[in-house]
């Protein structure tokens, strides 16, 4: 038998080149199906949604606006409001209260004013003797501790008549605390 005589490494040609019928880096060969990725999509961002809403910030603190009496204010055209409050904290540390705002909102306009201070409060009160059986002790800004309670008296004053504020829109009484994201707003 003959031997096969060693190939000469230098004496073999290239190799062969692949024939390339189809382009493989293209979107259609690389990613997954159109439908799949918005079918992805779209469950990604109702998680999202849901997660968003269930983790909004929320006030340490809940309350409500109890009672609500206006009376006019002789020779002018305004109006001086009282607004019963209840504040409750729901939370594990104090609620520091910052600062408190009232809106009217007549449907056309949205008057805010910042409540009386507790010094002036009885001073204003004898102006409308209307006010007096309906107020309680003034609201003063100040720390509520975890589980407790207040209860007060805003009063504000606003440029419109009694008519206005018994058809109103809304009343809404804002307060902010120190270290809160979210506001406490309370709306009657």
């Amino acid at each position: 038998m003959a031997a096969n005589p060693p190939s000469d490494p230098s004496s073999v040609g290239p190799p062969p080149i692949p024939a390339l019928g189809e382009e493989y880096g293209t979107a259609k060969k690389s990613l997954p199906p159109l439908k799949i990725v918005l079918a992805v999509a779209g469950v990604l961002a109702v998680v999202v949604a849901i997660f968003a809403f269930v983790q909004r910030p929320q006030s340490a603190a809940t309350g409500s606006i109890d009672d609500l009496v206006a009376a006019d204010i002789t020779g002018q055209n305004s109006v001086m409001v009282a607004v019963n409050v209840s504040i409750h904290n729901r939370d594990k540390t104090a609620f520091k209260m910052r600062e408190v705002k009232v809106d009217l909102d007549t449907g056309g306009e949205v008057h805010s004013d910042e409540p009386a201070s507790a010094v002036d409060f009885e001073r204003y009160l004898q102006a409308p003797p209307t006010l007096k059986a309906h107020v309680l002790s003034p609201l003063k800004v100040e720390t509520i501790e975890p589980g407790g309670e207040r209860q007060g008296t805003i009063l504000v004053v606003f440029p419109v008549t009694s008519d206005a504020v018994a058809h109103r829109k809304a009343l809404t009484v804002t307060i902010s605390a120190y270290g809160e994201v979210q506001p406490l707003v309370l709306t009657k």
